[in-house]
């Protein structure tokens, strides 16, 4: 499947504004997966496919979560969060993508993971930066983007988590742990 096949799949399923949007994070997506040597075609891909099931009914999308076994914590947080393991999902099964690394990078754009794998960096990093993006500390990820991938991920975790703090707003577990595991091998390594 290329590009515009895949564009083509997608828009039915997006408003005008999220479409502009999917395009910006599967172009932030090929150049942060060049920059940072990531398989371009998958994060191409993911990009497309990232927000698949962002309009989806939230009812439809709680019956997924509960019949898949997806954690059942998700559905005592944001509702924002369940579109991404749906999509990964819907994806597999109403587009036939079977690639895992493409399938884990679509869900885990929303939460990250502890040990996130390059390409789970480059489609979280990307819809978090995409052109169209603008809203305090994102003009700062950017330009860690260019320098450091781990740290400007780590940058906006933690952009989140005090955005979520100040809103008064469940911050999910996973995003914390993202954050603590991504932090301590920062330092380990040293970067």
């Amino acid at each position: 499947m290329n590009r515009e096949e895949a564009l083509k799949i997608v828009k039915p399923h997006l408003t005008d504004h999220r479409y502009e949007h999917t395009i910006g994070v599967t172009d932030t997506a090929v150049k942060l997966a060049e920059k940072y040597g990531a398989d371009t075609y998958k994060a191409e891909i993911a990009g497309v496919f990232h927000d698949y099931a962002k309009f989806r009914q939230k009812e439809e999308m709680k019956t997924i979560i509960v019949e898949r076994g997806m954690p059942e914590s998700l559905l005592t947080h944001s509702s924002e969060l369940w579109h991404a393991p749906v999509g990964a999902h819907l994806v597999e099964k109403e587009v036939g993508i079977e690639d895992l690394e493409i399938l884990e990078a679509i869900r885990n754009h929303t939460t990250g993971k502890p040990g996130m794998p390059l390409l789970d960096k480059v489609i979280f990093l990307a819809d978090y930066i995409e052109p169209g993006r603008q809203f305090p500390g994102v003009e700062e990820v950017r330009e860690l983007a260019n320098e450091n991938l781990d740290r400007a991920v780590l940058k906006a975790i933690q952009n989140t988590i005090i955005f979520l703090m100040k809103q008064k707003q469940l911050i999910y577990p996973q995003t914390v742990d993202t954050y603590n595991d991504l932090l301590a091998s920062i330092k380990e390594k040293g970067k």
